[in-house]
């Protein structure tokens, strides 16, 4: 299968995926947990393209089991998706793309994963003939998971290009009764990864789309009527919006550690307050049992190293939902909160 793109799509293409390889390499020893920040900020991205939001706060307490209602677990649940595709990104199949929905959906409706579609569905409407888009018969959807996954293994295609064209085909095949536009973003990762443009972190594609969310859902319905470019398009431009966030966010971090050093100079070089700051950057509401886990400190070291940064204002006590002690970085929550505001809004680019 060939694509007739135009050249000024291919160019642009070519500029985004050279501003990706630069970034990837650039932010491979940036001093924090930076791709485990960039993982969930286009996590939280893609989720709210699906009109789930919630706060970084919010986001950070379901991942440590104090918050188990409304839109955050949910929002975790497709950052497991997301690491799903990161490590199953070398071996893309039917059985990994599979596997991303399950990590999606498997806590909610378990009934809809482990297999795709066995029934019709359509997109807006109440009935087929209203829809505004109706995908394949579900008889088809195997068939056509085959072709993209051929499509996707091929390796004389610019990579951002192959992963525009196969999101689109994704979301035009619809093989799952739900979780497709989550799956589908999470699927561009993992081809970026499988080609090797990306390495070392996530890129934030979902916060540029999100700068035009008409565009995005235009360029697939053009995508549908046999328009390629629009697609292409759509993802060189998000990439370079999203990337031009992520270097505010990466700015934002520095200055907050240069702060928070400043404030720990009397501590030594090892202190277990020092780990738990830098764990507060990619979890800003942290619990003993999950310091416990990242560090392997004693639970009395832990105490101490909580009251020494609670003195120090780099975190403060939280209210626990589920009657569990738990502090937060709210100069971290702000920085991922501003992210996410940011999103939506155009950005300058990175490079």
């Amino acid at each position: 299968m060939t694509f007739d793109l135009s050249a000024q799509t291919l160019a642009d293409a070519d500029d985004a995926a050279r501003a990706i390889t630069r970034f990837d390499a650039e932010y491979e020893d940036f001093p924090a947990p930076f791709a485990g920040v960039l993982l969930r900020t286009e996590s939280a991205s893609s989720s709210k393209i699906e009109h789930l939001t919630a706060g970084a706060r919010a986001i950070s307490e379901a991942e440590i089991d104090e918050r188990i209602n409304g839109n955050a677990p949910q929002i975790v649940r497709n950052v497991r998706a997301m690491q799903a595709a990161v490590a199953l990104a070398d071996d893309i199949g039917n059985d990994t793309i599979i596997a991303m929905h399950r990590e999606l959906l498997d806590d909610v409706t378990p009934g809809l994963v482990g297999r795709y579609r066995q029934e019709q569905v359509w997109i807006g409407g109440r009935l087929p003939h209203l829809a505004a888009f109706v995908p394949p018969h579900h008889e088809r959807v195997h068939d056509g998971m085959d072709d993209l996954v051929a499509f996707v293994r091929r390796t004389d295609l610019p990579l951002l290009v192959q992963a525009a064209i196969a999101h689109a085909q994704f979301e035009t095949i619809h093989p799952f009764p739900d979780g497709n536009g989550r799956t589908g973003r999470a699927l561009v990762q993992a081809i970026l990864r499988r080609g090797g443009l990306l390495r070392h972190v996530t890129i934030p594609v979902s916060s540029g789309i999100l700068t035009d969310l008409d565009g995005y859902f235009g360029a697939l319905d053009a995508y549908r009527g046999g328009n390629v470019d629009a697609i292409v398009d759509v993802f060189a431009q998000a990439a370079l919006s999203g990337l031009g966030n992520a270097e505010r966010l990466a700015g934002e971090i520095r200055s907050l550690q240069t702060s928070w050093d400043d404030r720990m100079r009397g501590l030594r070089a090892d202190a277990t307050a020092r780990k738990i700051t830098r764990l507060s950057i990619e979890h800003p509401v942290l619990n003993a049992r999950l310091v416990t886990t990242e560090t392997g400190a004693s639970t009395p070291v832990i105490a101490n190293a909580f009251a020494q940064l609670v003195e120090l204002g780099i975190l403060r006590p939280g209210n626990s939902k589920r009657r569990n002690r738990i502090w937060v970085n709210l100069e971290m929550v702000d920085a991922l909160d501003a992210f996410a505001a940011r999103s939506g809004r155009r950005q300058p680019p990175a490079y």
